[in-house]
């Protein structure tokens, strides 16, 4: 018994390497599965501005303080067809309307990016962690310059556009006009 089992075994895994199949994966007519099969489609355009939409939320893992301290960015495919989005966001505080008044924030990237295939109705993030604002009331910042609010921020991607998101609970508060930022994930960040 114990020999038959395991010669079903050899059989499969050769059945399954002359296809070119993994096991678990479904041949759906693609490239060869990279790395990260279920997330990466070289196949696949990269996602136009038009076909996105952004929300933000402050993220639960974020530093001490009193203000933002990290945002987790959510770009939703609302398109018909898959497309990638890869890289490290930009980030600005808006200007009030005036695109030509957005501050461009100092951005620190974390991570390795690698392309993320987002199927329609599909979602990747990003995270920013911002210096936080110590203290209470309007808070101060540790470096003694003034923080900063904005209601909402312009978050660009590499060839997907800029996208204006406002927090779903509040302003965004940051110091220094410094954000750490991780590349998109197929995995929603803490």
């Amino acid at each position: 018994m114990r020999g038959t089992a395991w010669m079903v075994v050899a059989v499969s895994a050769a059945a399954l390497a002359v296809s070119g199949c993994e096991p678990g994966l479904e041949d759906v007519g693609t490239a060869p599965a990279t790395s990260s099969p279920a997330t990466t489609d070289d196949a696949a355009p990269t996602c136009p501005a038009e076909s996105l939409e952004a929300a933000a939320r402050q993220a639960a893992e974020r530093p001490a303080g009193t203000g933002t301290g990290a945002a987790v960015v959510a770009f939703t495919n609302v398109s018909k067809t898959p497309c990638v989005l890869e890289g490290h966001p930009t980030a600005a505080g808006a200007g009030n309307g005036s695109p030509d008044r957005n501050r461009p924030l100092d951005v620190t990237r974390s991570g390795t990016a690698r392309p993320v295939t987002v199927a329609p109705g599909g979602t990747a993030w990003v995270k920013l962690t911002f210096v936080q604002v110590q203290g209470e009331a309007d808070g101060y910042c540790a470096s003694g310059a003034d923080p900063v609010t904005y209601p909402t921020l312009v978050v660009g991607l590499p060839g997907s556009g800029s996208h204006q998101v406002a927090l779903d609970d509040g302003l965004f508060a940051e110091c220094d006009d410094l954000v750490d930022v991780t590349p998109v994930s197929a995995t929603e960040p803490a």
